[in-house]
Order: C-alpha cells, then structure tokens, then sequence
C-alpha cells in the first residue's frame, strides 16, 4: 500500500463530483516546466481544493481558489521578499532554477511549497516556511508531508508520548481530543 492509499484511506471517499481531467493540470505544467508531483496530482483530482483536518489548505486548478493564481501571487510576493532581503530567503522562487513552487498553506501561517531537487517530480521535496522564520524541508513526498502532518494534529501529547491518562488530564483541562483526518472541501 502506498502512502496516497493510506491518505485516501484516512480521508474517506471523495466528495468531489466532478471527474477530474488530465486538461487540469496543463497551465500549471506549462508555467512551471514540469509536470507536479503524481500524488500531488492525483489526491488533488480525487478530493479537489479543501482543507484537511480544518487546517492544511490545498488548491486544484480548477474551481473558485484556483491553484495557478494562489502560485503567482505567492511567487510574486516571495520574490519581491527576497530582491528586497535576499539573507532572509535562502531558497529562490519559481521561476528562478530550483526556486519553490507553491502548493498550499496551513491555518497555523506556514506556507507550503515543492522543491524541486530532481529532475523527477516524484523525487521533490516539501518545504515549510514557518511565518518567513525558517525553512523545513521534509525528506519525503507529499502524500507523506500529509500522513505526518495529520500525525502531529492526531498527537495529544507534544512528545509523542500518549497513554490513557492523558484522556483524563485532558478532560479534566477541557482540552480539546485529537483531531480526526478529514477533507472539506472550500
């Protein structure tokens, strides 16, 4: 099983009525001279722009939040940051070589991105720009960036360390539960 079924599977069917189409993703393809990750794509045909788990947002190329235009604006944005404070933005941009693409951002202010380190798109890496302090790079592919993602929100206790008196703490704290994966679409 791969990490895309694992993510399909935690998520529930989709609720996206529109089949997707391989036209989807041409424009985006074409401003970023290369094809996006497959489980990038794929997750994002079957599920379309949402949210996963009230948080992580994700944008399909087609719909009212279109992909593309999130990319430019982004891109945009982060170049004008970084002509203005090139120290502070050690990676370059799309369309600069090797520069960041984005794909998405959190509800936490982290702003999501590919890197692409390999001429295979399947290969990229995810960055995590945590509010323009620091940059994490994320050693595995998107559907993984999700799967831990969703782990760190379904953690109850910070250090990974969670037994059933933590339930009880938490009660008595009116903290709340860990959160269930799940996808709503926007």
């Amino acid at each position: 099983m791969t990490a895309l079924d694992d993510l399909v599977r935690l998520l529930g069917p989709s609720t996206e009525a529109r089949p997707p189409s391989p036209d989807d993703w041409t424009e985006i393809e074409a401003y970023v001279a290369s094809p996006l990750p497959t489980d990038f794509t794929t997750l994002l045909d079957t599920y379309g722009t949402g949210v996963i788990c009230d948080e992580l947002v994700v944008f399909h190329p087609r719909g009212d939040s279109p992909l593309l235009d999130r990319m430019r604006q982004v891109h945009e944005r982060r170049a004008a940051a970084r002509r203005r404070a090139p120290d502070l933005h050690s990676f370059p941009v799309h369309p600069e070589p090797g520069g960041l693409i984005s794909w998405g951002y959190d509800h936490s202010g982290n702003e999501h991105f590919f890197w692409p380190c390999d001429p295979d798109p399947d290969q990229w890496k995810v960055v995590t720009d945590s509010h323009g302090l620091e940059l994490e790079v994320f050693e595995g592919p998107f559907t993984a960036f999700v799967l831990d993602f969703i782990e760190r929100l379904r953690d109850v206790d910070p250090d990974g360390e969670f037994d059933l008196d933590d339930l009880d703490e938490l009660d008595e704290l009116d903290e709340p539960e860990s959160v269930e994966p799940s996808f709503r679409p926007i």
